[in-house]
């Protein structure tokens, strides 16, 4: 039986394990240390605050030389997008002929994917590519290439591993489907 949560009004089950979270991290971190190899040390720019703990163990994981940065962006409310992206932290750093690595904890429409494009695109980086956890390819609605995806899930609202119900869920460490809606 799987584990079962309560959060706000909403129960959740188990849905993906530790361990396989752990697996699909590893394997990025093979890619992109393969793909990074030999060039300019990349920069990771994690989108707060879903992306911190993938980020977190993704960088345990990237044996390159590298920088980290930050933004945040928001477009949830309670489960479902707003479709409008607020940007509350923006780049500060000089990303000018650099290779740039967006880090995601989720990828579901892409409206924050193309948002954050377009804002990267005026600062001109050497390149620009996408790692996120979770991909909802079937909700996915960007010609933006998604190169780094570690798991694809469906359209169910889910939590756990920085992704949240209304703030709440992110410190666990496995992810968790809602069962209830």
């Amino acid at each position: 039986m799987r584990r079962k949560i309560e959060l706000h009004d909403k129960t959740f089950e188990e849905f993906i394990s530790n361990k396989d979270i752990e697996e699909a991290i590893a394997a990025l971190a093979c890619r992109i240390n393969n793909d990074y190899r030999g060039k300019e040390a990349p920069i990771f720019l994690g989108v707060l605050n879903g992306a911190f703990m993938f980020m977190g163990e993704l960088m345990q994981r990237i044996d390159i030389p590298c920088e980290l940065s930050f933004v945040k962006l928001t477009s949830y409310h309670g489960t479902t997008s707003t479709g409008r992206i607020k940007e509350l932290i923006g780049l500060g750093d000089n990303i000018f002929g650099r290779h740039i690595i967006v880090v995601e904890d989720i990828v579901d429409t892409g409206e924050s994917i193309r948002h954050l494009m377009r804002s990267l695109v005026g600062h001109e980086p050497a390149s620009v590519e996408v790692a996120t956890l979770l991909l909802k390819s079937g909700t996915y609605k960007n010609d933006i290439t998604i190169k780094y995806a570690g798991m694809e899930v469906g359209d169910d609202f889910i939590v756990g591993f920085g992704l949240d119900y209304n703030q709440l869920g992110r410190n666990l460490k496995d992810i968790y489907i809602v069962v209830n809606e």
